[in-house]
């Protein structure tokens, strides 16, 4: 080769790596897309489409973190969507995580899913799952959260002696709670409280417990009503104790991410990448809040949501998960992984509950028919 055409080539070779240096992620239009390793497209839905059972809090912030700050929210859809993002990194895919609960007029997050199959991941606690195998099976793939920040409250004033749910049905008090709930069921069978003190009654308002002046029990979360009841119910501002209904012995997995069971086998190229994601936004969520508690609450605020939500609040919700001990079970340091022993011990807790109502519990129902561990990366540890 003449040293013209060797110095010609050395010089487009010197522009090529130039540019390759210079603009790692350059893509078409300039658009920014992430190293071949961490890209989801082609991999994942052009649109991930994640359908919620509420609007967004914090016990989910890793998923809401994976959208960054450049999110927009559609009021009519009640949907947030962007770019999703590892670790900043765009990935070449968008996340759209629509609402639910009263949007939805509070259908079953599985049978959304089983009606639009445009959603790739929906929020499913496990007993929904078990529930639900036998019409719309559903296959968790990563938990947020490990145990259910799900509670019985009462007034400490009223009830200073009271240390668990047994405690409070061996009083014969009214515990109010939302009609339909498992868990009650549960409680129930479990002779831990009695059918004729439970009333269904309960509206999500403090109304009634601030009347009875906290003589009554009642339902919620101890991420959430706490906080609501100490410090933002004028009418009340005086502490509240409570039960974890999972330390009951009622251990569900709260609102896990979950695919279609018969989706799994297309998804799980795509499950491979995303999942690792998830471990990780939700390990950085937990050790810095601050940005993604301010945008759930840009989030609930634009959706026009008819709740108010605050950052204080999503600060309170994640120091109750850390201090109840409600992101890691302690069985593994894994993120987001499951422990088939306990789902095993839903399933045959709730066939008696099914069978009364005349939905039994599908024959040879196990735990890796619910849950998977596959796409879960053991070495992301809290």
């Amino acid at each position: 080769m003449s040293s013209a055409r060797r110095a010609s080539s050395l010089l487009a070779l010197s522009v090529l790596l130039l540019a390759a240096c210079t603009t790692p992620e350059g893509g078409p239009g300039g658009e920014s897309l992430p190293p071949a390793a961490e890209s989801l497209r082609g991999t994942c839905p052009d649109t991930v489409v994640v359908q919620m059972n509420w609007f967004p809090q914090a016990e989910h912030g890793g998923l809401y973190r994976l959208l960054g700050s450049g999110f927009t929210v559609d009021d009519r859809r009640k949907a947030v969507e962007g770019p999703l993002l590892d670790d900043g990194r765009d990935t070449g895919v968008r996340l759209q995580v629509r609402a639910g609960g009263p949007v939805t007029g509070f259908q079953r997050v599985s049978a959304l899913m089983a009606a639009d199959p445009s959603i790739t991941l929906g929020s499913i606690a496990t007993d929904e799952a078990v529930q639900e195998a036998a019409t719309f099976p559903t296959t968790a793939v990563f938990a947020p959260l490990d145990k259910s920040p799900q509670m019985i409250m009462w007034s400490e004033e009223h009830h200073p002696d009271w240390r668990s749910i047994a405690d409070i049905g061996r009083t014969g008090t009214t515990v109010v709670y939302a009609n339909g709930a498992s868990y009650m069921d549960y409680l129930i069978h479990s002779g831990q409280l009695k059918q004729a003190q439970v009333d269904g009654s309960y509206d999500g308002a403090p109304a009634r417990f601030v009347a009875a002046d906290g003589a009554i029990a009642q339902q919620g979360y101890a991420t959430n009503e706490p906080y609501r009841y100490e410090q933002e119910i004028d009418a009340w501002r005086r502490p509240v104790g409570f039960a974890l209904v999972h330390d009951s012995g009622y251990p569900i997995y709260p609102e896990t991410l979950a695919v279609s069971s018969a989706e799994v086998e297309r998804l799980s190229p795509c499950l491979k990448k995303l999942v690792p994601m998830l471990q990780r936004s939700t390990r950085a969520y937990s050790a810095d809040p601050a940005a993604t508690d301010e945008a759930l609450v840009r989030m609930v605020r634009e959706l026009n949501a008819g709740t108010e939500y605050s950052v204080e609040r999503a600060r309170y919700a994640g120091e109750q998960i850390r201090g109840l001990g409600l992101g890691h079970d302690g069985v593994t340091p894994t993120i987001g992984d499951f422990d088939a022993t306990r789902v095993a011990k839903l399933i045959e807790d709730l066939k008696p509950l099914q069978e009364a109502k005349r939905r039994a519990v599908p024959t040879g129902l196990k735990p890796e028919d619910l849950v998977s561990n596959a796409f879960v990366d053991p070495a992301i540890t809290w």
